[in-house]
């Protein structure tokens, strides 16, 4: 700013002094030019400094971190992918990104991916497609079991130490009631209706079906061993109450009852679980979810006649509702977490099942990851910073909910993964573009530094007060809207380490003020601590602000290529440093911009 201001001066002053001119010669004009001159730069001047304060909050945003106040376990919910592609798996870019997943975590990452049993026809790999051919049958109607492309993605898994969250679906073209037509070929745009083709509906032979799962899962018994094997989890289809399953109600229940029944035969110890609901937020998908708990613990079980089916864990899906409003994106936290509020409550509600595990089986700001931005303008949050710091605020408030709730949260599937040979930066809600790592990824690599226990957090908008502009309640109510910034945090400590996110985080995709943070933590067991500072925003671990400063190219070169992967990288905004702790504590002071996320990590 007062680099321009001083050469706007310079400028004006030689209007004055021209080396040329001898001084005498000045005119009344040009003495008349260089005052006016000079009051539009103070005025100028003047209005920055006015924009500069109108840009940051007034008031500093102080939080106390008491880091031997624990609530609870740091569970890994956020080690958890899914995708609708299965084929991009084994695939170039999609062994990149899994790699890369994999390294970030310090546990086990779980995947999950649609079509796993899907029939082949046609390019195995597409958008929202995906096949195996794992099950045809011969001229005589018997089964013909080829693994081979199943054990392809299985094995990239397990070869970088991730582990299946099995989806058992879809329907053989073979063993469906209606065949055709089977394959579809949709793309960005047409009716998403479009795809739910002959995959989609239940079998016309149950028993043929049941084999097919208990062969499936003796061939990974065999292949991968037992010990492995029971470390997965196996589910049944995907979101049964809308378009994904053509069957009844009834008839997803019958499925369930063979394929548990399958799995448990394969292996008795296998974990099996169930229903894939999305939305139990709605009516009718609550109505789904609690027919089917009401069934596993009371109902007859179509293959052995007794009462109640195996259930380990449950799964239910919950989504945001982004839509443009006034030519920007607003984007609808507060509809995510109700789903996840409802699906938890459903839950609690049942003293039998509440101890079970639970994973949100896909948990994402909306439902479509392959609809892309040109398509549908709403997804435009995507590509930069509004995508990274929804997720850390989403996350965050999972937490809170399971603990509201009193249930066993293990697991939340991000539902994002990569698109192969698409163009740079088009929007699909993805965490790689052609191998090129984008904000959003950057979260999950901070959440991979935070372990041990959750810690209490208190704090506030005001100095001195324990009020915070947005809380639980407030977001499930009317999400972040208006004027007011949800400027947040969430702690843990471990026995050698603590961490403290932070982010500023706002529904409505346009430029909020910054925030001033003030981290007052209490409590370390140490009196020396290495201090990182890792950051996401327009400036920090951004792939996509540095190939908007390339211009924007689609056919970047090698050197672009090698820019953009480094940029897709998470950042440190300073040097690591070493700091006294005194009494057990220490304040930490920075300024954290619109839709931010910093993570502050504390070693010994």
């Amino acid at each position: 700013m007062f680099i321009t201001y001083a050469n706007s001066f310079t400028f004006t002053n030689s209007i004055i002094h021209n080396p040329m001119q001898p001084k005498a010669t000045l005119s009344l004009f040009k003495l008349r030019v260089f005052f006016l001159s000079l009051v539009a730069i103070l005025a100028s001047i003047s209005i920055s400094i006015a924009q500069e304060i109108k840009s940051r909050n007034e008031e500093p945003v102080n939080f106390t971190i008491d880091f031997s106040k624990e609530i609870g376990p740091m569970q890994p919910a956020w080690a958890w992918w899914g995708y609708d592609e299965p084929n991009y798996t084994y695939m170039k870019d999609g062994k990149k990104l899994l790699s890369e997943i994999a390294d970030l975590s310090p546990v086990p990452v779980y995947v999950r991916a649609h079509s796993l049993l899907v029939t082949d026809e046609g390019p195995r790999a597409a958008l929202k497609w995906g096949s195996t051919n794992a099950y045809t049958e011969d001229s005589d109607g018997n089964p013909i079991y080829d693994w081979t492309i199943i054990d392809q993605i299985f094995d990239t898994y397990i070869e970088r130490g991730m582990k299946p969250l099995a989806q058992i679906g879809f329907m053989p073209k073979a063993l469906s009631t209606k065949p055709e037509p089977y394959r579809h070929y949709w793309k960005p745009g047409a009716e998403y209706d479009d795809i739910y083709t002959g995959w989609s509906y239940p079998p016309n032979d149950y028993n043929k079906w049941a084999e097919l799962v208990f062969q499936w899962v003796t061939h990974c018994v065999e292949r991968y061993g037992r010990e492995e094997v029971e470390s997965w989890y196996w589910e049944l289809w995907n979101e049964p109450n809308i378009g994904y399953w053509r069957g009844t109600t009834e008839e997803y229940i019958k499925l369930y009852d063979y394929t548990a029944d399958a799995v448990k035969r394969a292996l008795p110890t296998a974990k099996i679980g169930g229903p894939e609901t999305t939305g139990p937020g709605w009516d009718e998908a609550a109505e789904f979810l609690t027919t089917f708990l009401d069934h596993v613990i009371s109902g007859k079980n179509y293959v052995t006649g007794k009462t109640g089916s195996p259930l380990d864990f449950i799964t239910f899906h919950a989504k945001g509702s982004p839509k443009v409003v006034d030519g920007i994106v607003q984007m609808g936290l507060r509809n995510q977490l109700n789903d996840i509020d409802k699906g938890f409550e459903i839950v609690a509600s049942y003293p039998e099942l509440k101890h079970l595990p639970i994973v949100i089986g896909e948990s994402d700001p909306e439902g479509c990851a392959a609809c892309s931005e040109a398509d549908y303008p709403h997804n435009a949050y995507r590509n930069g910073t509004m995508y990274s710091s929804y997720t850390a605020a989403s996350f965050a408030r999972k937490y809170q909910l399971a603990d509201r709730h009193g249930v066993n949260f293990m697991g939340a599937v991000t539902w994002g993964f990569e698109f192969e040979d698409q163009k740079w930066f088009a929007g699909f809600r993805d965490m790689a573009t052609n191998g090129v790592d984008k904000p959003v990824l950057n979260v999950f690599r901070m959440f991979g530094m935070m372990g041990g226990q959750r810690v209490s957090i208190s704090g506030g908008i005001n100095p001195g007060t324990d009020t915070l502009a947005y809380n639980l309640d407030t977001i499930l109510k009317s999400s972040v809207r208006g004027e007011s910034q949800d400027i947040n945090a969430f702690a843990t400590v471990d026995t050698k380490s603590a961490a403290v996110m932070v982010w500023n985080y706002h529904d409505d995709d346009k430029e909020m003020p910054t925030a001033p943070i003030n981290l007052s933590l209490e409590n370390i067991p140490v009196d020396k601590v290495l201090v990182h500072h890792y950051r996401v925003d327009k400036n920090y671990s951004n792939s996509y602000e540095e190939w908007m400063a390339m211009g924007s190219p689609q056919n970047p070169t090698q050197e672009q290529i090698s820019q953009l992967e480094e940029a897709g990288q998470l950042d440190l905004i300073t040097s690591p440093k070493w700091i006294t702790i005194e009494d057990g504590k220490a304040q930490l002071n920075f300024d954290l911009p619109s839709q931010g996320v910093s993570l502050v990590r504390l070693t010994w």
